[in-house]
């Protein structure tokens, strides 16, 4: 039976207190609302999202993993239509074989179209060509009152931009129609750099963002001292392959749940030592999926937490703040002692998305997560928020599961000028949590 949880499994909710609609292609309707006026509904297709922007806890959620067909493919042109609960890997494997791509990607294959559009993803490209929302053409949105509404750049656009980056709250996206980004083969031409503080990163990033459309970092966060911030510095483009690609599953599994001091400061301290210090290819061709997708290699990674789950952390801090910012984030985490597992650095361009509520903006963005806790994790994140707060900075709405009204009025100021277009009878968990009263 399937389980309508979130990625990082925190906060959990009790499958008695979700009602389940399974959505099939052009079959739905949404069932007699002058019987239940209360009733709130929320797309949910792989679950993908860590915290609570997914959940729709004493409410109703819209299964769309059946809204699964391909509707249109231009081979020469590169633009897919498709429903809405198509999965970036199902897509892969159609595209791929013609040499497309998708145009922004984040590092996992297993989200829907319409997680993408709802929470606007972005990529290790993002100084490049920006988020999803910027290659999405159009889609069809259906309102809660039976509505069915074409919206594009140049037609509803208002609720076109409110649906990018919406959270799932204007209503029930059927389909999407995108544009692809054309490659030479299915290989990744890679660079790997090690850089021993935040100061060389800087340098390295700032570098790379011409010729390199694809950059991340990962960075061992219990680092402290001169080498606050040191790790690996990714790069890559796209190059040919001189084999046929194969698609081939998940090579390793979770079968349970690791006990929950597994993650903890001493192991993944000998984790990040091992791993900064392991020999590297500076050059090397590799396939795309280790490049784009290291996690999926493994299913069920998020077993690894432990039982109570995980929470994901990523803010975006504006480049005129982000040397003191980046250092007194770090330093906290680092003297907290509580050590995340997987931690990147990358930097956000200027290509500003149409998204009322997109995230990405001009800066460094930096991802964390961090074993539940309880309160003691809580209480860091706050102080992470502080800092946040203080610089200026924003918080990923897709990745948060705890962060207060307060909180989320100062990072996206514009709710109330969103709030016109959110279908009446569409709430989620999240929602309720941080919407200002």
């Amino acid at each position: 039976m399937k389980n309508y949880q979130s990625w990082g499994r925190y906060p959990q909710i009790n499958k008695d207190k979700q009602d389940v609609y399974h959505v099939y292609s052009d079959s739905f309707s949404f069932p007699d609302l002058n019987e239940n006026d209360s009733a709130s509904f929320l797309a949910y297709a792989q679950g993908r999202s860590y915290g609570d922007v997914c959940l729709n806890e004493n409410g109703i959620l819209l299964d769309t993993q059946h809204l699964d067909q391909f509707i249109d493919y231009d081979k020469e042109k590169g633009i897919l239509r498709c429903e809405a609960g198509v999965t970036f890997e199902t897509i892969l494997q159609l595209i791929i074989p013609h040499n497309w791509f998708l145009p922004v990607t984040p590092g996992t294959k297993y989200i829907s179209v319409g997680g993408a559009v709802a929470n606007d993803v972005h990529g290790k490209n993002h100084h490049k060509v920006g988020t999803f929302g910027r290659h999405i053409l159009k889609f069809e949105l259906l309102r809660s009152n039976g509505d069915r509404i074409i919206c594009s750049p140049t037609e509803n656009t208002e609720l076109f931009n409110a649906t990018i980056g919406g959270l799932g709250l204007t209503g029930l996206i059927n389909w999407v129609e995108f544009s692809l980004k054309k490659i030479p083969g299915s290989n990744i031409e890679q660079e790997t750099f090690r850089f021993n503080n935040l100061n060389e990163f800087y340098k390295l990033s700032d570098d790379s963002n011409n010729n390199w459309e694809y950059t991340v970092a990962w960075i061992d966060c219990l680092a402290s001292g001169d080498e606050l911030g040191r790790g690996l510095f990714m790069r890559g483009n796209h190059c040919p392959s001189n084999t046929r690609h194969k698609f081939t599953p998940a090579k390793f599994s979770v079968p349970f749940n690791a006990p929950g001091f597994l993650l903890n400061k001493y192991t993944v301290r000998a984790f990040n030592h091992l791993y900064f210090k392991k020999p590297i290819k500076q050059y090397s061709k590799i396939d795309y999926n280790p490049f784009f997708y290291p996690l999926d290699a493994i299913s069920n990674w998020n077993k690894l937490y432990g039982r109570k789950g995980f929470m994901q952390y990523q803010c975006v801090i504006p480049n005129e703040h982000r040397e003191m910012a980046m250092t007194e984030m770090l330093s906290v985490i680092s003297e907290s002692g509580q050590a995340s597992f997987l931690t990147v650095l990358k930097e956000f361009g200027d290509i500003k998305s149409p998204g009322m509520l997109s995230f990405p903006r001009p800066g460094i963005t930096l991802a964390l997560d961090f074993p539940n806790r309880g309160q003691v994790t809580l209480e860091l994140l706050n102080r992470l928020d502080n800092i946040t707060l203080k610089y200026s900075g924003f918080v990923y709405p897709a990745k948060d599961a705890r962060m207060s009204a307060e909180s989320f009025a100062k990072y996206y100021p514009n709710w109330k000028e969103f709030e016109k277009y959110i279908d009446p009878h569409f709430s989620s968990s999240f929602r309720r949590r941080v919407a200002p009263k």
